[in-house]
């Protein structure tokens, strides 16, 4: 099986990163995660790359000057898909126009609910019964794109947001390789 080559873009602990990872080693899994790109030079997901050799470069530096370094890298490794995998920056639009349909991310709540930040503490303050996790393509809006896949999370009464943070991300790290499996339809 032929895998298209992919970037993950991380600002912080990689859990995404990690799984990612770990499923792209199945042979019939469609992506190669051929590079990880960071603009936190303090990123922990960092590791993950470095255990499994894969190429990384950590862009400082303001949006401009990460995106121009980001286009470099990912036109040199002939990269087919973008993963912002805990990446906590915005993307101009002229970068996410250059890659439209090619950028997927990851956002803790049932998208359209809860758009942006603070979304586990969104959902406790509203008394809300259920969250969750979204994988959607990225467009020039903030947490908008065409929905690919989302997964519900039951709140429960004793929740905090640290609880439910936990709860979400435990289904994120299945449900993003499963995101990825439907765009490539393997």
């Amino acid at each position: 099986m032929v895998k298209e080559k992919a970037c993950v873009f991380i600002s912080g602990v990689g859990s995404n990163l990690k799984s990612i990872i770990y499923n792209s080693r199945e042979s019939n899994f469609p992506i190669n995660v051929s590079l990880v790109l960071s603009n936190n030079n303090k990123a922990q997901g960092i590791n993950h790359a470095r255990k499994f050799a894969i190429p990384f470069k950590i862009l400082d530096g303001n949006i401009d000057k990460f995106e121009n370094n980001a286009l470099k890298e990912i036109s040199d490794r002939n990269i087919k898909l973008i993963c912002l995998a805990g990446f906590m920056r915005i993307l101009s639009k002229n970068f996410i126009r250059r890659f439209k349909g090619k950028i997927i991310n990851i956002h803790p709540s049932l998208l359209p609910r809860y758009k942006g930040l603070n979304t586990f503490k969104r959902a406790l303050k509203n008394k809300d019964k259920f969250t969750g996790c979204t994988v959607h393509y990225v467009d020039e809006k903030l947490d908008n794109g065409r929905i690919i896949i989302k997964k519900r999370v039951n709140i429960n009464n004793d929740d905090n947001e640290s609880d439910l943070k936990k709860r979400v991300q435990l289904e994120e790290r299945i449900v993003y390789s499963m995101a990825i499996r439907k765009i490539f339809k393997k």
